[in-house]
């Protein structure tokens, strides 16, 4: 063999290792990441049963069903809406001391087959004023908050499904 054959035979070796490399890369963050949906998101295009996602917006007044589990964890069924379309959550285990019906809330997990989203991690949010960024860019595009009129409506204001009745509520506060 020729050293013009033999450094051929090297780099073409090294071409594929790189290339399976990269391949296995993509693959693992392609698995690995986790994208951010809102309740319309997900009714207007729903992921996959399997696949893992954020699902952001407001803890729905009224919705919040707290029992024990047969493992003796608590669970709590609750309902995170945007304003225009609510997803049932079922989570098991202690919730964050700021989770609260009306607030901001940010979950992880995926939506099964019966439509109901399982949390694996509930996040709440971190004081009064703060709002997850996802969670106010859904606001924004359900049109219910206009950052020109002000700060974010309070949820009692909007946390219902029928639009035309949230709107006297977020006019008068500003």
């Amino acid at each position: 063999m020729t050293r013009k054959r033999r450094r051929l035979y090297v780099l073409l070796l090294c071409a594929l290792g790189l290339g399976s490399a990269t391949a296995l890369t993509l693959t693992a963050f392609r698995d690995n990441l986790v994208f951010f949906r809102s309740p319309s998101d997900v009714v207007a295009e729903p992921p996959p049963p399997a696949r893992a996602f954020r699902l952001g917006g407001l803890v729905e007044t009224g919705s919040v069903e707290r029992a024990t589990g047969p493992d003796g964890r608590p669970t709590v069924r609750f309902r995170v809406t945007d304003g225009a379309h609510a997803i049932p959550v079922a989570y098991s285990g202690v919730l964050p001391d700021l989770f609260r019906e009306g607030q901001g809330v940010v979950t992880l997990g995926h939506l099964g087959a019966d439509g109901v989203f399982r949390a694996s991690e509930v996040l709440a949010r971190h004081d009064e004023t703060y709002m997850p960024p996802e969670v106010a860019e859904a606001l924004k595009r359900a049109g219910h908050w206009n950052p020109a009129q002000g700060g974010a409506p309070p949820a009692a204001g909007w946390n219902t499904l029928d639009p035309a009745r949230a709107a006297p509520a977020r006019s008068g506060g500003s």
